[in-house]
């Protein structure tokens, strides 16, 4: 999994602005895939940074990296609570939550609508896009039905991100050096803010 990849579809996470990016790649296999995401897994340790597999299909993989202490936050939000549990996952942890959401995956063959509540999605937005009970409001790395105004400003703080992280990588600042260390409140010291 080159370096390039993950700067392309994870500097908000690697920046710790985000708690969670997913991706998909070419794998020619799964068995080598998993060493990739363990030897990735074991450099990011220290810097409370995980890669997971969560399907591999047709010579793809989808990988998610997050920061699971930013995804025990998240979960623990009692209208994402709700929501998990209605769609059947045990809310006790969050590492049982992805399991869950792993195999919904591979049954359903397709992105289950409460996948957002694993990558920062607000819970009013990824509820509004389950119930289409209100209009959208705008859209941007995800459909808005709460505070549009946020929502703009988050989106243009990843894109922000994104850039920068690209622009540094580019003149040589290795992957490792760009990852925020532990917390998402690590980002603010660092200058990315919304």
């Amino acid at each position: 999994m080159s370096d390039e990849l993950l700067i392309r579809h994870c500097s908000p996470t690697l920046a710790g602005v985000k708690t969670a990016n997913l991706f998909s790649c070419p794998s020619a296999s799964r068995s080598r895939t998993l060493g990739e995401l363990r030897r990735l897994n074991l450099r990011w340790r220290e810097k409370g940074l995980c890669a997971l597999l969560l399907r591999h299909e047709g010579g793809r993989a989808l990988v998610y990296v997050f920061r699971p202490r930013a995804l025990e936050r998240d979960l623990k939000n009692a209208q994402a609570q709700r929501l998990l549990r209605r769609m059947g996952y045990p809310c006790a942890r969050p590492w049982h939550c992805l399991a869950h959401l792993a195999q919904r995956m591979k049954e359903a063959g397709e992105f289950p609508h409460e996948i957002g509540l694993f990558l920062s999605y607000p819970p009013e937005d990824v509820e509004g896009f389950m119930s289409k009970s209100a209009p959208c409001k705008c859209v941007g790395c995800w459909k808005v039905y709460g505070d549009a105004e946020r929502a703009c400003r988050l989106f243009e703080k990843y894109r922000r991100c994104a850039c920068d992280y690209r622009r540094r990588w580019e003149k040589g600042i290795p992957l490792e050096k760009l990852i925020v260390d532990r917390d998402i409140t690590s980002a603010k010291r660092k200058g990315l803010r919304e």
